[in-house]
């Protein structure tokens, strides 16, 4: 047990750093980031793979990391926004994995397009507060943009990478407990 939590520990702290150097791929465009959502990545991962707690964690910890140590998202509004997203993506996507005995194709896309669509929700809630509503604030149209639109892109990068890994991954956790019985 001692072993299986230094392990998934030690997989966060890997899901971390992905998160902080994979947004250099965008070159720290900010409209790219925006379109291909490279945070999301690592966070999905991690939940799927070590469990909610895990990557909740790592969905707390990761926007406002990045915002501190290279100045991107900026602090304020975009890492206290995705402070409350990427957990919730996280808390979702893990839980409802969890769920599932197999943890097959219909099982990571059930989590998956759960926790997308639940953590826009929070990112709208979250927006809603900070930014307030109506037309000086977050409008339908805006959130329907930022949250759907603009990053359909990474969307659709996720829906594939991300089942991708984590099929693959499975396979060789089978195959290697194959081996030791």
């Amino acid at each position: 047990m001692k072993n299986e939590k230094i392990k998934k520990t030690t997989l966060t702290a890997v899901f971390l750093s992905i998160g902080l150097v994979l947004p250099f791929l965008t070159a720290q465009v900010p409209e790219i980031g925006e379109r291909l959502l490279p945070l999301h990545i690592p966070v999905f991962l991690c939940s799927m793979i070590c469990g909610p707690q895990y990557g909740v964690i790592c969905g707390v910890c990761l926007p406002f990391l990045r915002a501190l140590i290279f100045g991107m998202p900026e602090l304020y509004p975009s890492a206290v926004s995705m402070g409350f997203e990427l957990p919730a993506y996280a808390l979702v996507c893990g839980l409802i994995y969890l769920k599932f005995k197999k943890k097959n194709l219909f099982a990571i896309y059930t989590s998956l397009v759960t926790a997308m669509l639940a953590g826009r929700l929070v990112y709208a809630v979250v927006q809603s507060f900070i930014l307030g509503l109506g037309e000086d604030g977050l409008t339908l149209s805006v959130f329907i943009a930022k949250a759907f639109t603009k990053p359909l892109p990474g969307i659709v990068l996720q829906l594939i990478l991300i089942p991708t890994i984590v099929m693959t991954l499975n396979a060789l956790n089978k195959k290697e407990k194959t081996k030791k019985t």
